[in-house]
């Protein structure tokens, strides 16, 4: 049977130490990570965030857009990033398909499923921009949803740290990884691997969530092969 997974990155992870925009070399080596999975003949779905140019929380914090119209604004900076992810799969010679849940037809397919998991059946790579399509709905939200789609075997949240730890890392000497966590205790703990919205639609669609350190190199396919060492599951 073959594997098919559904990675998700944030927007602000194409940005690189600018904080915004995009940073070319990391799409190489995100394109360069994807290609690994692809050459061991496993279907690869993708879900980028859009912080790094517009979050629709953040342009509605003052009340001057309305909160409907930021998000919007942010689904929109998912298919400028989508487009830009794109390319970088092509130019190391993967072929890869770009679907928007808002209609573009000039820029990008719109989301089909049957279209979508035909798309990954022939080895393309597929990556789901705009969100769901509706405001309110975060990226890690379509995330869920698209990976249910598609019937992904797992979903991988590619982030900067190694895992899921009870308390932030990167302030806390003391933080200790959580190597597995159920749905229930993400939940209730409120642990910051996903929002809230998406892990109960995990949880109702038994989907694992893998949180791992997307600049560990060959992590991703190291997890697809059933190596867990290096990030933490929610299931």
């Amino acid at each position: 049977m073959k594997k098919r997974v559904l990675v998700k990155f944030s927007g602000e992870a194409l940005a690189g130490e600018g904080g915004y925009g995009i940073d070319t070399q990391i799409l190489a080596y995100i394109a360069n990570e994807i290609k690994q999975l692809v050459d061991n003949d496993i279907e690869v779905g993708i879900v980028i965030g859009g912080g790094n140019i517009i979050r629709g929380v953040s342009a509605a914090a003052d009340g001057i857009i309305k909160r409907t119209s930021g998000d919007y604004m942010g689904m929109l900076a998912t298919v400028v990033n989508g487009i830009a992810m794109q390319e970088a799969l092509e130019h190391i010679g993967l072929e890869a398909r770009l679907q928007t849940a808002i209609k573009m037809e000039q820029l990008a397919e719109s989301f089909i499923v049957r279209r979508a998991r035909r798309h990954l059946e022939k080895k393309r790579v597929v990556i789901f921009a705009a969100g769901t399509g509706n405001p309110y709905f975060t990226t890690d939200t379509a995330a869920t949803l698209r990976a249910t789609e598609i019937e992904a075997s797992m979903l991988i949240k590619a982030t900067k740290v190694d895992g899921v730890y009870d308390k932030d890392p990167m302030k806390f000497d003391d933080a200790i990884k959580l190597d597995v966590i159920s749905y229930d205790e993400a939940l209730k703990d409120h642990i910051k691997v996903m929002d809230d919205t998406a892990i109960a639609l995990a949880k109702d669609n038994k989907l694992p969530i893998v949180v791992a350190n997307m600049n560990e190199k060959g992590n991703l396919l190291n997890i697809v092969n059933g190596d867990y060492a290096k990030c933490s599951i929610v299931k």
